[in-house]
Formats: structure tokens, C-alpha cells, sequence
């Protein structure tokens, strides 16, 4: 079994940034594909961004690109989300996710553990 942790969020000014970690506990990330996801109040779960198993590919919605970087520091178990020039719209409930044979869903079907999630909250 695996379980996620989230934690990094909080409240910051429009162009702040923070870095949201994700830290996997049960089985190591270099095995399973990691990804972030948001939900806004009253939208449907948004795919942000994900790392490939290998370790060498990475993907993000067009709405992030440029401004957010995922990553994994392997010694830790542990999946990063550093977002800068951060925007109101970014304004959600972040959650961490992992899974095998999961590269390419951006919809989070195939994700198989999940975090608890973590709020950001982005003010003008």
C-alpha cells in the first residue's frame, strides 16, 4: 500500500511562489509515475503535471507551463511541485498523485493513490 503526504500549501500574493512536496511512503517513486492534480470550487479535478518513472519526462497543462516544475528527489521519496509567478486562478485544492502504466492520463483514472491534498490560495 502506498500512502502520500502533501504538504507546502498555504495562502500568498499573486507572482509568490511555493513549492508543495509530496512525500510516498509504502513503495519508492522511481518505480510509479507521479502527477499533480487541482481542484477548484466548483470545477472538475485538473491535471498539472506529471514525472514519467524513468525520471526523464516530464508534463504539464498549458495553463502552468513556464511557471511550474515538477520534480523528485529519489533519496527522500519525495515528488516536488515548485510553482512560481503563482496567479488567483491557481487558487485550489492541490493533490498528489502516483501510479504504474498511468504516463499520459491526464484525467487521473488510472492513479491509484492519491494524497489528502493541500490548499493553496492565490490573492490579487
Amino acid at each position: 500500500q502506498v500512502q502520500l503526504v502533501e504538504s507546502g500549501g498555504g495562502l500568498v500574493q499573486a507572482g509568490d511562489s511555493l513549492r508543495l512536496s509530496c512525500a510516498a511512503s509504502g513503495r519508492t517513486f522511481s518505480s510509479l509515475t507521479g502527477a499533480w492534480f487541482r481542484q477548484a470550487p466548483g470545477k472538475e479535478r485538473e491535471f498539472v503535471a506529471a514525472l514519467i518513472w524513468t525520471g526523464d519526462s516530464t508534463a504539464y497543462a498549458d495553463s502552468v507551463k513556464g511557471r511550474f516544475t515538477i520534480s523528485r528527489d529519489d533519496a527522500k521519496n519525495t515528488v516536488y511541485l515548485q510553482m512560481n509567478s503563482l496567479k488567483p486562478e491557481d487558487t485550489a485544492v492541490y493533490y498528489c498523485a502516483a501510479g504504474q502504466y498511468t504516463w499520459g492520463d491526464r484525467k487521473g483514472g488510472r492513479y491509484g493513490y492519491w494524497g489528502q491534498g493541500t490548499q493553496v490560495t492565490v490573492s490579487s
